[in-house]
């Protein structure tokens, strides 16, 4: 009796002493959670041990005596290492391996029906309780900001209470032991597939669920005990259900794990997957030895779905191998630029990754159907190994589809950007270029290139292709001006699609009507630019954004509400006109408008957003009705066709033009749809009425009006 109480006192001692720490660490509110998750691991262990006990005393197995016995052992050391060793992480590892062990011993090597007893009863309510406890428990951590969510496929604990589980199945069959850890494995990817906020993650738990308790067991001929059986799914389930709402986290950090991995390690998972699949494929092949009456009909199933299969997976695997070269292109020039300079997003965006994923989301969803209806074909009920094997390839391929879902959502799209500054363009009354002094012309000159490695840096902040910042003296002509124009807004994509946004900037001198002076008393009207525009840019749906660093823009400005295509305006009005032969003057000038707005854009708004007022300049922007209705671009049919002839090799290129016909026509109809007509007419009318100070642009960069 005084060991026992030696060993209790010992134990509490330890809870007190770690909730002590905690609390002269982090604050009251997380130690106290963390105590609570103390009591609730404490109702857990007595509810094993007293299921555990009742057992034996029942059966007199020695062997549930040790296994008990041992699992106190193991529990009580964690204690020590924890108490005296201040090893708390090695404490909490080795606890939880110890509630995944007991837990599995007492769900799988189960004799319920010689039990009927207050013990029992009394185990299995104190099991419901411990998985109230533990939600109540994740939820009320999480309304109160207690937890810390983590960028992690699995958690270490969790993963130790399936390997526990998994090592109690050892005492079955090693038949049986082999699908239940096959179980264990299916079970963990759908974990993975809810902590990632897949598509298809409720969808595919829950029938990981149904497949498990209405088939896979029974298939085993296991009697199981269910309340320790949802106790442990229970208790795991937790966190990523909740998760679900509460967690945060953007979708590059919830894949970072897996993005950042070396890719030695996400080569070898595609690996793990291609051989699954051919597993999956084999063990569908032995349904053809059950000979019946519907045998024919059967194999005639079998053969017609088993090519689509093959076909399909093999368009998975390759689009999943071509998306690691494009990711491994993205990480390395990420390497390359300085550390804090961009994030993987926007180096990825940048890339075109954004259209790559929305093209191989399609695909892979294809394969994700032909799984299911092959194994609807080829269903075993009595091969629990089949059944295992389908429930873990059903969730890695939702981690897939996942995957480029979810980046296909989140990326921003493609810009490129080209710069034309005139920095000595003055004119006369008579629209021709007025001489001006030398010192003058050094001056602005200066000015300009100020200007010009502004927009430099502001292009390379936020990956915009840099089609090029032409710096002419002696002006441009129309005829120039027109064929590099229009070979801007010619310009594609590696992937043979075009830019989302084309950035074009402009400085120099303006007629009183916002026509752009040019050389031999030429001029450039917005009518003009925007039919250059229109036919080059077609139906695509791209969107122009005009950056105007001069005077006069605000015509501009006015009048791009009235355009047909999706225009925006950037520009800025002066204070005071900049005088020609007052080279010293320290009012607004042009080209200050052109360097505030890169600061503004480039650092945070308090460092920068007192400066428009100090230096007389007032930004403004407008856009066109349509570009409350601009969406980033789908994909469309040539882009599946490039993609095709890029990334697959020709055998498969049949295969993918179905899928991309089909994809294509649902892309259409997702187009129309009657809610997105009422949902672009309420963002034109706010942006008609109500513009907003700040407009993101969907690309990092913000169009800003006083």
């Amino acid at each position: 009796m005084k060991s026992l109480r030696y060993i209790v006192s010992h134990c509490l001692q330890v809870v007190m002493n770690a909730a002590q720490h905690e609390t002269g660490r982090n604050g009251g509110m997380r130690s106290a959670f963390r105590f609570l998750g103390f009591i609730v691991n404490g109702l857990l262990l007595v509810a094993l041990s007293l299921g555990l006990f009742t057992r034996w005393e029942h059966s007199g197995d020695t062997n549930l005596l040790v296994m008990f016995v041992m699992g106190l052992v193991v529990f009580l050391i964690a204690c020590v290492l924890s108490y005296y060793f201040s090893m708390e992480n090695a404490c909490t590892n080795i606890a939880h391996l110890v509630f995944g062990f007991l837990l599995g011993f007492l769900a799988l090597v189960d004799q319920a029906n010689l039990i009927d007893d207050s013990k029992e009863e009394a185990s299995r309510y104190l099991l419901l309780l411990s998985i109230f406890t533990r939600s109540m428990l994740s939820i009320s951590s999480r309304f109160f900001r207690a937890t810390r969510f983590a960028s992690t496929l699995l958690l270490s604990t969790e993963f130790l209470e399936l390997v526990g589980f998994g090592a109690a199945s050892a005492a079955l069959t090693m038949e049986r032991c082999f699908d239940v850890s096959l179980l264990l494995c299916a079970f963990g990817l759908c974990l993975a597939d809810l902590r990632m906020k897949s598509l298809l993650a409720l969808p595919t738990m829950i029938g990981f669920s149904v497949i498990s308790v209405l088939l896979f067991f029974p298939a085993l001929d296991l009697s199981i005990n269910p309340f320790a059986l949802g106790c442990f799914f229970g208790r795991l389930l937790c966190d990523p259900l909740i998760d679900l709402f509460y967690s945060g986290l953007t979708v590059t950090e919830r894949w970072h794990p897996y993005l950042q991995a070396h890719k030695m390690l996400r080569r070898f998972s595609v690996l793990v997957l291609l051989l699954a699949e051919l597993l999956f494929i084999i063990l569908s092949a032995f349904t053809l030895g059950n000979v019946n009456r519907w045998y024919i009909l059967r194999l005639l199933g079998i053969i017609v779905f088993g090519i689509l299969w093959v076909t399909s997976h093999l368009v998975l695997v390759t689009a999943l191998w071509a998306f690691h070269n494009r990711l491994n292109n993205c990480l390395g020039a990420c390497a390359l630029l300085r550390t804090g300079s961009k994030s993987l997003d926007d180096v990825m965006a940048s890339r075109g990754m954004r259209q790559y994923c929305l093209v191989a989301e399609q695909l892979v969803f294809g394969a994700l159907i032909f799984t299911i209806l092959m194994a609807v074909v080829c269903w075993q009920e009595k091969n629990g190994t089949f059944i295992a094997l389908f429930m873990f390839i059903l969730p890695l391929e939702s981690l897939v589809f996942g995957l480029f879902h979810e980046l296909g959502s989140c990326l921003g799209g493609t810009c490129i950007g080209y710069s034309l500054i005139i920095p000595t363009a003055y004119c006369s009354p008579d629209k021709q270029p007025m001489p001006l002094p030398p010192e003058l012309v050094e001056t602005i000159n200066l000015r300009a290139t100020t200007m010009l490695h502004a927009i430099q840096r502001f292009f390379a902040r936020y990956m915009v292709e840099n089609f090029g910042c032409d710096y002419s003296t002696s002006g441009v002509n129309l005829d120039n001006l027109q064929g590099k124009l229009r070979t801007f807004f010619d310009q594609r994509t590696d992937d043979g699609a075009r830019h989302d946004t084309y950035i074009l900037h402009y400085s120099g001198h303006t007629h009183n009507s916002g026509e752009w002076a040019l050389a031999g008393g030429e001029s450039l009207k917005m009518d003009t630019l925007l039919e250059w525009w229109a036919d080059r840019n077609g139906a695509s749906g791209s969107r122009l954004l005009i950056i105007l660093d001069c005077d006069n823009s605000a015509v501009w400005v006015r009048e791009v509400r009235q355009v047909a295509h999706c225009v925006a305006v950037q520009a800025a009005t002066l204070s005071c006109l900049p005088d020609p032969e007052a080279a010293g003057t320290d009012m607004a000038q042009i080209g200050d408008f052109t360097r505030l707005w890169v600061d503004y854009n480039c650092k945070s708004e308090e460092q920068v957003g007192f400066v428009w007022k100090t230096h007389g300049i007032s930004p403004l922007y407008n856009v066109s009705a349509e570009w409350a209705n601009y969406k980033l671009q789908l994909p469309g049919r040539a882009q599946y066709e490039m993609a095709v002839a890029t990334y697959f090799p020709p055998v498969l290129r049949p295969i993918v033009d179905g899928m991309s016909t089909i994809c294509f026509a649902n892309n259409s109809y997702i187009d129309n749809k009657p809610c997105d007509v009422w949902s672009r007419w309420c963002r034109r009318l706010k942006l008609r009425w109500f513009p907003p100070t700040i407009l993101d642009t969907g690309h990092g960069f913000k169009l800003v009006r006083a």
